[in-house]
C-alpha cells in the first residue's frame, strides 16, 4: 500500500508555532515514526505554502498511490480549487487536522473541502495522522 501525506501551509513550523493548539514536536520527526509503525506503507510526504504546489501535487500523486492524507491547513476554509483538485483524482482522500476546527475560531468551523474526501479526522494533535493511515490499513470506507 502507498500512502501520501500532504500537509499546507504553516505546518512546515510545527514544533515552533502555537505549541498549545500544535504540539512541539516537528513533523519531519513525527512522519519518521509513522514511517517506523507503519512498515508496511510506504509513505510519501509533501509540505506546501502555496495552493497551486498542492494542486499539483494531488494530480502528480493520482496514478501512484492508493490514498491521501491531507491537511489542507488555512485552505479547508478557504479553497474550492482543493476541493475541485481532490474531486478529480480518483483516489481516497483523508482531511486530516491536528487540532478540532469546530472548537476553535467561527472561520474555522466549515471546510470546503471535507465534501470531497472520504472522511475526515480531527482533534488528535499529530495523532490523527496515525488514525487516518490506520483508516487505509484497515479498510475502514
Amino acid at each position: 500500500m502507498k500512502i501520501g501525506i500532504l500537509n499546507g501551509p504553516n505546518l512546515n513550523l510545527l514544533g515552533i508555532r502555537e505549541q498549545s493548539i500544535y504540539g512541539k514536536s516537528d513533523f519531519e520527526s513525527y512522519f519518521e515514526k509513522l514511517k517506523s509503525k507503519f512498515p508496511e506503507i510506504e509513505l510519501s510526504y509533501y509540505q506546501s505554502n502555496v495552493e497551486g504546489e498542492l494542486i499539483d501535487q494531488l494530480h502528480n500523486w493520482r496514478k501512484n498511490l492508493d490514498g491521501i492524507l491531507f491537511n489542507a491547513g488555512g485552505y479547508t476554509h478557504t479553497s474550492v480549487a482543493l476541493h475541485d483538485a481532490i474531486k478529480a483524482i480518483d483516489l481516497p482522500v483523508i482531511e486530516i487536522h491536528i487540532s478540532n476546527p469546530v472548537a476553535r475560531e467561527d472561520f474555522r468551523k466549515h471546510s470546503l473541502i471535507a465534501a470531497a474526501c472520504a472522511g475526515s479526522i480531527s482533534g488528535f494533535g499529530l495523532n490523527s495522522y496515525l488514525l487516518g493511515l490506520k483508516a487505509f490499513q484497515e479498510d475502514w470506507f
